[in-house]
């Protein structure tokens, strides 16, 4: 790793930024006490509420923090300009969003709620967002759904700012590489939530890598330092992830569990749940893929979605939130990554500890020959 991200943490443990809520100010602040890379989500949040929980947390911890965003979406191939009129709105994927919209009636019937405006905005309020950055600038600030400007990421490392953004091809990491990123997160399939490929093509469905494959893949063509994701949790395979060629590991359901995450009771409950033995990637929630566990909404509308991200994330939001105000797990996006069932109810700075307990054994155990167990 960089020596100017080894100096950041003394641990190799980054928390993941997980949007919607989930990556609180509380969360990355004792992930940083303990010594680890805590991280806040500005995914659907506006850049003043961001702003906020920057705040909040530099009044929480004294140690170095990153900062999510999402890329701004292009449109969809096909996506009518509005410049068409009434004709041009039938075009392909925006006739898809429309059926799926009616497909959806019925949950919102079931719910009590409307559904939501599609057309809410593509940006997530990224200029303004990254204007925050540059005046407030933070430690570290990583990247979902895509590169940054080459112009943007020089400004930012002349602001102090380490910069990372989320690969899940190799093809993808030579970009990240190209565009000046400080650092690239290799994504696993394995990841809960959404993958963070850069164009979402439907064709390419099915064909996400898993991490340690990928870590190795980006290790022997990229030169810059790798952030492993997807599905870790546990000491043991943080030590493979490193020993596959990754300088960090970041965890996210790993902690999502914590009493400290702001995910929703029956989203921590679920995770080990024998009701919910499994996860898949679905567009069913937001138009994108993403890993969640299966549930009732997952079976019954998953296999229609389409490709048609924020469009769908904006339309189902009223849904989700009634399902967990009505305390309906069934109709949440429970996003999960694949080892959910090993979650661990443990504080989140007492979580690192454990970890890099369990990362010093398996690399004596690695060093002398022995089981990583």
């Amino acid at each position: 790793m960089s020596s100017a991200l080894t100096d950041l943490f003394p641990h190799p443990i980054v928390q993941a930024p997980m949007a919607g809520g989930v990556s609180v100010p509380r969360l990355a602040a004792a992930v940083a006490e303990a010594g680890g890379l805590g991280f806040l989500a500005a995914g659907y949040k506006t850049a003043d509420g961001m702003y906020q929980e920057i705040k909040q947390l530099r009044s929480l911890t004294s140690h170095p923090f990153g900062v999510n965003l999402f890329m701004p979406q292009p449109e969809y191939p096909g996506a009518s300009t509005g410049s068409t009129g009434a004709a041009g709105a039938a075009l392909p994927y925006r006739a898809a969003v429309d059926v799926y919209a009616h497909q959806l009636a019925g949950e919102a019937t079931w719910y009590e709620t409307e559904l939501g405006d599609p057309d809410s905005g593509r940006e997530d309020g990224y200029d303004a967002k990254l204007s925050v950055l540059l005046d407030n600038p933070v430690p570290v600030a990583s990247f979902h759904f895509g590169i940054p400007a080459p112009e943007i990421l020089d400004s930012l490392r002349r602001a102090g700012t380490f910069t990372l953004v989320t690969a899940t091809t190799v093809e993808e990491a030579l970009a990240v590489e190209r565009a000046g990123a400080d650092a690239v997160i290799a994504q696993g399939v394995e990841a809960g939530g959404h993958q963070g490929t850069h164009r979402d093509l439907p064709e390419n469905d099915g064909a996400s890598v898993g991490l340690l494959s990928l870590v190795a893949q980006i290790r022997e063509t990229v030169s810059l330092p790798i952030v492993a994701a997807g599905g870790l949790m546990r000491g043991s395979q943080i030590a493979a992830a490193l020993a596959a060629g990754a300088s960090a590991a970041q965890l996210g359901t790993a902690f999502l569990a914590t009493p400290e995450s702001g995910a929703h009771l029956l989203h921590k409950q679920a995770l080990t749940n024998p009701l919910f033995t499994r996860t898949e990637l679905t567009r069913a929630f937001s138009g994108r893929p993403a890993r969640g566990l299966v549930n009732r909404f997952m079976r019954e509308h998953g296999p229609y979605a389409p490709a048609a991200y924020p469009e769908i994330h904006h339309l189902t939001s009223p849904l989700r939130k009634k399902a967990a105000a009505s305390g309906d797990p069934q109709g949440m996006a429970l996003w999960a990554g694949q080892g959910h069932r090993m979650a661990r109810e443990l504080p989140a700075g007492q979580l690192v500890e454990v970890l890099v307990a369990e990362l010093a054994s398996a690399r004596t155990a690695l060093s002398s020959g022995g089981d990583l167990r």
